[in-house]
């Protein structure tokens, strides 16, 4: 549990961070400046991150470069494919998400559990990709810190702490979810 007398990062529990994602460049891509827990020691945050900010405290602060094998995996050309237009709603646009491939779908060996992103719309067709939009990515990561608390015992069973959000900070599964 939680350390209470200095309420130290140790698994599990719960922590409350802020952050500014960039990309190689320095490009900002996600900056969260209201604070958003994690759950410390199950599936919230990446293992370079936890690993960063194990044994600290409230007010700790880290800039990471994580390559993607420490972030959202590699791109993989696999995870796209393309879906007959008539499968879909009529309403569609680029950047919509399905979580899994929509009913209907025909294309066969693909991950039924990833989240999968519209990234063009043809009259005929749709290309879906299932990678994590970040996967192929270096990245910058500043975060801090801002508030360590005790995980509660729902928090431990499901190891996640449910903000009703998907994190960016989320690793990819296995094979290969935005703030």
């Amino acid at each position: 549990m939680c350390d209470h007398s200095l309420m130290l990062i140790t698994s599990p529990c719960v922590v409350s961070l802020t952050w500014t994602l960039a990309d190689a460049q320095g490009a900002t891509l996600d900056d969260l400046t209201d604070p958003v827990e994690f759950f410390y020691g199950g599936d919230d945050l990446l293992a370079k991150l936890e690993d960063a900010i194990a044994g600290q405290e409230a007010g700790f602060a880290c800039d990471l470069h994580l390559e993607p094998e420490h972030g959202f995996g590699d791109y993989d050309p696999a995870l796209v494919c393309f879906e007959a237009r008539e499968i879909f709603p009529e309403h569609i646009e680029e950047g919509m998400q399905f979580d899994g491939l929509p009913e209907g779908a025909v294309t066969k060996d693909m991950p039924p559990s990833l989240i999968y992103t519209i990234t063009e719309v043809y009259p005929e067709h749709v290309v879906l990709d299932g990678n994590h939009p970040l996967a192929g990515m270096a990245l910058r990561l500043a975060v801090q810190v801002r508030a360590v608390r005790e995980a509660t015992e729902d928090e431990i069973a499901a190891k996640s702490v449910d903000e009703g959000a998907v994190s960016i900070l989320s690793p990819a599964p296995a094979s290969q979810h935005l703030h």
